[in-house]
């Protein structure tokens, strides 16, 4: 069953096209993937589906009765509502049920209102679905309810505009960059929610592993073009492969077929017969076929990294808190030459802190952070460009000299290097505020990799880069002699990256593992400590978790949760 169609839709800003003439379908339980360079387009297209822009030409088409939802990279929230009443500002019946339930529970003495919505729970069936509605502001830490959404971060605006999407249970939900402000454990549940919900999906996604598990289907935008590939992000690049040797093949079959008709052309007589025609016209085809190039260029980071001593960095018992929080407790490492290291842990444990107070941003309350003289960092923030009202992206590395220098004593051109951060010459004079947001990223992280730093600090440089840039930045990091440091959720690129990862658990412990992240998973769900019993094996978040296999009957469940709403009213009135 057809849900939506995106028919010959065409988008440009002035002179500059993003994509021409495209047209594809989206079908019921499909989980389509968007992959397309940065600043080609991906988020104009999802808000021309969403009804948020207009194409220039084309339609879309969607089916009647099609409930959709769009959860964008921008939550667009009211700051007066609190985060339970933007959830409940909807038109979604259940919810209105189930916030009246909720409302009964406060007040047990009215048993009028309490039995009216109870019965009403009932009859539309709606246990099963406050279960889910509780488990996802859980798993998405949004479990102050109260609060108000004007005090909420970034973070948690993005995670209260999942929430919302979720719990709304929309037929089609499109996603962009969804993973963006999760930490590792979100993500991990988010794909197994996917994976396990009958929900169909058009998102735009970074994540390889993200891509891998949860979509059947990878739309590519390339070059204006469209490809379609029936099967996972594995499969995407194996096809794809095949199709790019395929394109080059016929190239060169084209190019032996242009110099033949080239020579004829030259050679024909000026009384054209249909037939002759007819063969001019198939030379232009060939001509063009003939000249088709991939515009492919990689990024070349030759940059000339300072030498390094034998003092790189140590970290003698630092402890960092904030009021009654503790996220550093005596904490003591020495780094050596080369050191590759992944950090990962849930949001507020201190990731970003421990960052800070190693480039000398932020002091310890107690301990040392010594650097050693011949260090230079190179700090990747999640805060990005700050650039001039009017500046150009030229300007942002002109900043830096109009030469920069290189590997053997080379120099290199301001403009030569932007193009090598894939910036045309054209592009290069565009103002920053009309790049993308990948396009930003992929500034910034220009501006810190040439002032040839040899400590790389990278805070989440995964956020909105393309997966051709990410393939790319990884190349380099390999290749990288300096030492490097790496907060991201990006498990795929840690995998890819990191020797060893600093764990950070939360309350100032931090525990260093030797792996990668895909090695520290494995050894999480293997090992059991052994103070824990076996029925605490899987992670248990509340009493309602058990291992028995005995099933309640359909009045015990709604017993079971009565009990559980009284036993929290009694605990708050306590």
């Amino acid at each position: 069953m057809n849900y939506l169609s995106v028919e010959n839709i065409t988008k440009s800003f002035g002179e500059r096209v993003l994509f021409d003439d495209i047209s594809f379908g989206i079908n019921k339980d499909q989980k389509v993937a968007f992959i397309a360079k940065n600043g080609t387009g991906k988020t104009s297209l999802l808000n021309i589906i969403t009804g948020n822009a207009e194409a220039d030409s084309g339609q879309i088409v969607m089916r009647k009765g099609i409930h959709m939802a769009f959860l964008s990279q921008n939550e667009n929230l009211d700051p007066n509502l609190t985060v339970e009443e933007t959830i409940f500002a909807s038109d979604n019946p259940m919810l209105a049920i189930i916030h009246d339930y909720e409302k009964a529970l406060l007040h047990p003495d009215d048993t009028e209102a309490y039995q009216k919505a109870f019965e009403k729970m009932d009859a539309h069936n709606a246990w099963d679905f406050e279960t889910q509605y509780t488990q996802i502001l859980y798993k998405l830490k949004l479990e102050n309810l109260d609060q108000k959404v004007s005090n909420l971060s970034g973070g948690q605006k993005k995670r209260l505009g999942l929430a919302t999407v979720l719990i709304n249970r929309p037929d089609l939900l499109i996603l962009d960059e969804p993973t963006n402000h999760l930490d590792l454990e979100m993500i991990e549940w988010l794909e197994d929610y996917f994976k396990k919900e009958s929900i169909t999906l058009f998102m735009v996604t970074h994540d390889r592993y993200f891509l891998e598990r949860v979509c059947n289907e990878i739309v590519e935008l390339e070059n204006g073009q469209l490809y379609n590939y029936k099967g996972s992000y594995s499969y995407y690049l194996e096809k794809k492969e095949a199709r790019i040797l395929s394109e080059q093949a016929s190239v060169e079959k084209a190019k032996n077929l242009y110099k033949k008709e080239l020579d004829w052309m030259r050679r024909q007589p000026k009384a054209r017969t249909t037939k002759s025609k007819s063969r001019i016209d198939d030379f232009y085809d060939i001509k063009e076929r003939a000249h088709k190039r991939r515009n492919e260029h990689e990024i070349q980071l030759e940059i000339n990294m300072e030498r390094m001593g034998s003092k790189i960095l140590e970290l003698h018992n630092i402890s960092k808190s904030f009021q009654d929080k503790v996220l550093l407790d005596k904490f003591e490492y020495v780094f050596k030459k080369g050191e590759r290291i992944g950090i990962i842990g849930k949001n507020g444990t201190g990731k970003s802190t421990f960052l800070n107070m190693i480039t000398g941003n932020l002091k310890p309350d107690a301990g040392k952070v010594i650097v050693g003289e011949t260090i230079k960092f190179g700090y990747y923030t999640q805060s990005g460009i700050n650039p001039k009202e009017g500046q150009k992206v030229i300007d942002i590395i002109k900043e830096y000299g109009e030469y920069i220098p290189l590997k053997k004593g080379r120099l290199i051109s301001a403009a030569q290097l932007l193009e090598r951060f894939l910036f045309d010459r054209k592009r290069q004079y565009d103002f920053v505020e009309k790049l993308s947001g990948g396009e930003l990223k992929r500034l910034y992280l220009c501006t810190v990799l040439i002032q040839n730093p040899n400590f790389l600090i990278l805070d989440e440089p995964t956020n909105d880069l393309d997966i051709v840039t990410l393939n790319v930045l990884e190349s380099f990091l390999l290749d990288f002699p300096g030492c490097l440091l790496v907060v991201s959720h990006d498990r795929y690129f840690m995998d890819k990256i990191v020797d060893h990862l600093f764990i950070f658990r939360g309350n100032g412990v931090i525990e260093d593992f030797p792996g990668n992240y895909t090695d520290f998973r494995v050894y999480e769900d293997s090992v059991v400590p052994e103070s824990k019993s076996s029925s605490e094996k899987k992670e248990k978040k509340s009493w309602r978790q058990d291992d028995t296999n005995q099933k309640l009957t359909h009045n015990e469940q709604k017993e079971y949760k009565r009990l559980e709403k009284d036993i929290q009213r009694l605990e708050e009135a306590k």
